[in-house]
């Protein structure tokens, strides 16, 4: 007997005492409900996967193979944002991502399993996976963030390939935005676009995965709060998952991610957390009408959740067989 079927068996066997099992076998929707129930209600059979924007479909399709022929989710969230991160179409996630305002593509990932532990790069150059990286360190190293030339050192040692990553199409973009800009990086609600996903298993369990090449002709050297545990992206087996997007800045300064997963746990609803950690940077950032920030959420049950500052705010999502894009509600109306 596998471990699905006895935890099944045994769950049933267990209430037969209350309320029958021969009336179970009767009435399918309490069984139903019953097995749902079984490891805090999600159901095994129906793994789930979230991530921001549109992009996040095929990050998700991605994602959702690993998870179909009985992969786990952190396997299933690397794959995923591997994909955004390869996409030459791309300009805020990966190999074609734009430049920092001296013209140097820089990129930041972090990544979380089911048992807590974590890995993150950030202000990492010349590689084109860095979600891979961040693994690598979680998995081979004792620290949990490594940057700059030690994060490209730390790659290069584990067999990764070292690249030329700004493209043409970057660098014309770079080299326009240098004529219309007084060396300023640009702060409004269009300039963002991270992919932060989270996915839970058929075992159950929950990983996430955030990856960017951050702000467009940032400062060389600035990392925003995708690569920081608990800012750009957070989850707790226990409770569910969180991931941001936007002004990496407002996220750090409330630790998001992990706001929104603790929110949960106090019993908030995916939504209701999302609302509460926006609502928050509202609070705290004065400047809140002239950026973007969108928070994801899903807990162990399943359910999601999605809220930004202003409208335009999208994310995927999958399960029950099904991959979909969703618009956010958004507070500015």
């Amino acid at each position: 007997m596998n471990r699905r079927k006895f935890v099944w068996n045994t769950a049933l066997t267990s209430l037969g005492g209350l309320v029958g099992i021969n009336y179970l076998k009767g009435n399918n929707s309490i069984a139903e409900d019953i097995k749902s129930s079984i490891n805090g209600g999600f159901m095994l059979d129906n793994p789930t996967i979230i991530s921001t924007w549109k992009f996040g479909i095929e990050a998700n399709v991605a994602a959702y193979e690993v998870l179909s022929k009985g992969g786990n989710a952190l396997d299933a969230v690397e794959a995923g944002v591997r994909v955004p991160e390869a996409d030459l179409n791309n300009t805020s996630v990966g190999r074609a991502g734009y430049p920092d305002r001296d013209g140097y593509v820089t990129l930041d990932a972090c990544i979380m399993d089911k048992d807590g532990n974590a890995g993150s790069v950030a202000f990492i150059q010349h590689i084109a996976h860095p979600i891979s990286v961040a693994r690598a360190v979680m998995e081979k190293t004792p620290h949990v963030m490594i940057v700059g030339d030690g994060a490209l050192q730390f790659a290069l040692e584990n067999g990764f390939k070292k690249e030329e990553l700004l493209t043409e199409n970057a660098k014309k973009a770079w080299e326009e935005w240098k004529k219309k800009n007084n060396y300023t990086p640009p702060i409004s609600p269009n300039n963002h676009d991270t992919i932060g996903m989270l996915a839970i298993d058929k075992e159950g369990n929950i990983s996430g995965a955030c990856t960017t090449s951050g702000l467009a002709f940032k400062m060389h050297g600035r990392v925003g709060d995708s690569p920081i545990i608990g800012a750009g992206m957070y989850a707790d087996n226990a409770v569910g998952g969180a991931a941001a997007t936007g002004l990496g800045e407002a996220v750090i300064k409330i630790a998001g991610s992990f706001l929104v997963v603790e929110a949960m746990r106090t019993g908030k609803t995916p939504q209701q957390a999302c609302e509460m950690a926006v609502h928050r940077i509202i609070e705290k950032q004065k400047n809140y009408k002239d950026i973007q920030v969108g928070f994801i959420a899903i807990n162990k049950n399943g359910e999601r959740g999605a809220y930004s500052i202003v409208k335009g705010f999208q994310y995927a999502f999958h399960q029950k067989g099904e991959n979909k894009v969703y618009d956010s509600d958004y507070h500015l109306k």
